[in-house]
């Protein structure tokens, strides 16, 4: 709801691309930080302490912002808030549940079990994107004005991520870490993994911060003249495709490999983000963009099952804090360099420097990893 709503009603302010960019990149900023204290802190602090102060930050940065009209406040309150204007959650909660959920299942189920996460994750941004599309209903239907109704549509955003704070607290203490307050020493052959792969995704991740759902929104308005309305269903459709592309990536992992499902779904996603950019028309633009969706999240469970697999149990939550800070540091600069091209050269530049970066971004993680295997992988090679 927040990466689609965000980019418009900063458009209704006034705010040029640059300084939109500005804003976004301010939030993911933001989470970023919140991220190295997870991977620092959160196994000391308490897990579950920790996903609810996250959640406390969110509620109120966003609620602050609202209220917020010069733009250096608007900047503040979106730092503050870890606005995320990338349409999914790539937060600081991803961090803690993303070494959580190794330790429930055995390796054989690491990578399903991770896709069912993103399944659940995709339903909500799913239902988020439909949400979406409850300003314009309001505009419309009860003639509320539309920079009121975008504002009413983040704040009740804002209240859906408070309600988090009524669950966290009942999560089991099994979610805890067996050793919270011992330094973890990391092996160096992990540190030489985490170096080589955490290079690679932050090129990867450049190029998904010229992507946040915010700019597309921006980009969809600015070139197409569409609203909130058919954009929120096109996210909705987008997100429902992302959901059913993380069990096909599962599915696909069991015969090919982590690796290979990875690098072999994201070149042809790549390629179609080119598409769009070049689109005549709305609904082209739409189908293309689509069909990108399909096959662009298929990396994500193979992702953080590959990363899981690959160092011990006691170093999951620092493998996966630093894997998600690089992606957060590199999501942070895309959108200010992505508004920037938008305002210098054309709206459709960042889609296409974006898809340059995530193709040079496969070819690489294919050349570095195609032979480092987790440990189901090395089972089935004997």
């Amino acid at each position: 709801m927040t990466g689609v709503l965000a980019g418009l009603y900063l458009a209704r302010l006034g705010l040029s691309a640059a300084t939109t960019g500005l804003v976004v990149s301010a939030g993911l900023a933001g989470a970023a930080c919140a991220s190295l204290l997870a991977t620092t802190s959160a196994d000391g602090f308490g897990r579950r302490r920790f996903l609810i102060v996250v959640s406390l930050f969110g509620a109120l940065g966003c609620l602050a912002m609202l209220g917020a009209h010069a733009i250096p406040a608007i900047v503040l309150f979106a730092a503050l808030g870890m606005l995320n204007g990338m349409g999914r959650d790539r937060g600081a909660s991803l961090v803690v549940e993303q070494a959580i959920l190794p330790s429930t299942i055995a390796d054989s189920d690491r990578t399903r079990t991770f896709a069912w996460y993103n399944v659940l994750q995709d339903m909500g941004h799913a239902l988020g994107s439909l949400m979406a599309a409850l300003p314009s209903v309001a505009h419309h239907a009860l003639g509320w004005d539309e920079t009121f109704a975008l504002r009413a549509g983040l704040a009740a955003a804002a209240l859906l991520t408070a309600a988090a704070l009524a669950f966290y607290p009942r999560l089991s203490a099994a979610v805890e870490s067996a050793a919270p307050r011992t330094r973890v020493a990391v092996a160096p052959e992990t540190r030489r993994i985490l170096w080589r792969i955490s290079s690679l995704f932050l090129l990867d991740s450049l190029g998904g911060g010229f992507l946040t759902a915010s700019l597309i929104s921006w980009f969809f308005f600015q070139r197409f003249g569409v609203g909130e309305g058919s954009l929120g269903l096109l996210f909705f459709a987008a997100r429902v495709l992302n959901a059913l592309s993380h069990l096909g990536a599962a599915w696909l992992a069991k015969r090919i490999g982590l690796v290979n499902t990875m690098v072999f779904t994201h070149i042809p996603s790549s390629l179609l983000l080119v598409t769009v950019a070049f689109a005549p028309s709305f609904p082209i633009a739409c189908v293309l963009f689509l069909l990108r969706e399909g096959l662009v999240e298929m990396d994500v469970p193979t992702r953080q099952s590959y990363v899981m697999a690959v160092v011990k149990p006691e170093e999951r939550t620092i493998a996966s804090g630093v894997t998600q800070l690089v992606r957060m540091g590199a999501w942070a600069v895309g959108p200010v360099l992505a508004g920037w091209a938008m305002q210098t050269f054309s709206l459709g530049a960042p889609l296409a420097i974006a898809a340059s970066m995530k193709l040079g971004y496969d070819i690489l993680l294919w050349s570095a990893f195609r032979n480092v295997r987790p440990p189901e992988e090395q089972a089935a090679a004997h």
